[in-house]
């Protein structure tokens, strides 16, 4: 297929994360908030004279000094991210939205406010304390944690305005980005799409990581772009989707689809999946408490244990590979991820077993961009679909 026009802009705009859009924003005046984790409402951290970046440790190398302090058994991300704190690699940041969402994280928060990994004199971390269940109760807990740990310290710290409107006019902005993403995704539901997983992963991290407003006129282009872009003639030998925990490396989707597969479907953190839904608003409530359940609904964290959203994982893992016509689900978690980890190692199983699904189920390093071992193991997933669907064909 041809090239899209903005492909190597975007890719560079994920080589740091303190990218030229972030630093444009900056020059504009705008506060930059970092986060790390689903449970925080993207949408708030974009609020009146806020930007969200979701962070990441890009280019990670050796993570020796974060090993230190945090230990070989933290997952790597964790461990990336602090060693990219050490480096100062986020002194750019205005502030962190933590989440007590897992152990892992939380050795990050600690030891990035120990370390001091930022000195500017308004730099605040707070942490919100996450429920396990979406109950009323779940609900009203963490729109309180949101007020009074969150959004009242985005207003004494950075002088923002957390009013009901200007709340409002974050969203607004925010469901024209996932307007369009959710379009492009989309395209990947057609037999022959006019995108690649690769492609659509730049896309969707670019969104995450880059200032809404100036990402924004990039992305309807690229849209308008692949409406009338030419698929290639040759069919991907198979349609695989993703499941599971934090990836924030294109390559990662890159090395499956060079083993033949296209990646159709990302439900993992960083994903579209849960992520890029628009958020409805009604008027007849003020629109924090609509936030909250609409992240708290839609979440798909292996964190929360009750029994209903264990059901929603897995019914939006078989819902999703229905729709994208996908022939396999490639279940993966990151080394040492407690909650992904045993929900990688018992629903691989369900889904093989119960839902029927072609499953290959993997645990990964953070940069996983070298790695044989998963190579080969990919390639022979692909190959394991091509003849499943084979001898599918051939029954009569």
């Amino acid at each position: 297929m041809k090239d899209l026009k903005h492909m190597i802009y975007f890719e560079s705009l994920l080589d740091n994360a303190d990218n030229e859009l972030v630093e444009q924003a900056k020059k504009d005046g705008k506060m930059i908030m970092g986060y790390t984790c689903y449970h925080i409402p993207e949408v708030l951290l974009n609020v009146d004279n806020c930007v969200s970046v979701r962070m990441r440790a890009p280019r990670t190398g050796s993570i020796d000094i974060s090993t230190y302090y945090m230990s070989n058994y933290v997952c790597e991300f964790a461990r990336a991210l602090l060693e990219r704190a050490i480096e100062g690699g986020y002194q750019f940041l205005d502030g962190i939205a933590g989440v007590d969402a897992c152990s892992m994280m939380n050795r990050f928060y600690e030891h990035f406010s120990i370390l001091k990994c930022n000195d500017k004199d308004h730099f605040f971390l707070p942490i919100l304390d996450v429920p396990y269940k979406t109950e009323d109760f779940s609900y009203k807990h963490m729109q309180r944690q949101l007020e009074v740990r969150l959004l009242d310290a985005m207003k004494e710290h950075l002088g923002t305005d957390i009013s009901d409107a200007k709340i409002r006019e974050a969203v607004a902005l925010h469901n024209e980005v996932c307007a369009v993403i959710q379009e492009i995704s989309e395209m990947r539901k057609e037999e022959n799409p006019v995108i690649t997983g690769y492609e659509f992963h730049i896309l969707n991290l670019v969104s995450y990581t880059c200032p809404k407003y100036l990402i924004l006129p990039y992305l309807k282009e690229t849209l308008a772009e692949l409406k009338k872009r030419k698929p290639d003639k040759v069919l991907p030998r198979a349609r695989v989707g993703i499941v599971g925990s934090e990836i924030d490396d294109p390559e990662f989707t890159k090395m499956i689809e060079d083993a033949g597969a296209r990646v159709v479907f990302d439900r993992h953190c960083f994903g579209s999946i849960p992520g890029r839904e628009v958020i409805e608003l009604s008027d007849k409530e003020d629109a924090l408490p609509q936030i909250v359940r609409h992240y708290m609904n839609t979440s798909e964290c292996a964190r929360y244990i009750a029994d209903n959203k264990v059901k929603q994982r897995r019914e939006t893992a078989d819902r999703l590979a229905k729709e994208f016509k996908a022939d396999g689900i490639i279940y993966e978690q990151m080394k040492y991820c407690d909650f992904w980890g045993f929900e990688r190692a018992l629903v691989s199983h369900i889904m093989a077993e119960e839902y029927g699904w072609p499953v290959l189920s993997i645990d990964r390093l953070y940069n996983a961009r070298g790695s044989g071992q998963l190579r080969t193991r990919f390639q022979a997933f692909v190959e394991s679909l091509e003849i499943k669907k084979i001898q599918k064909g051939g029954k009569k």
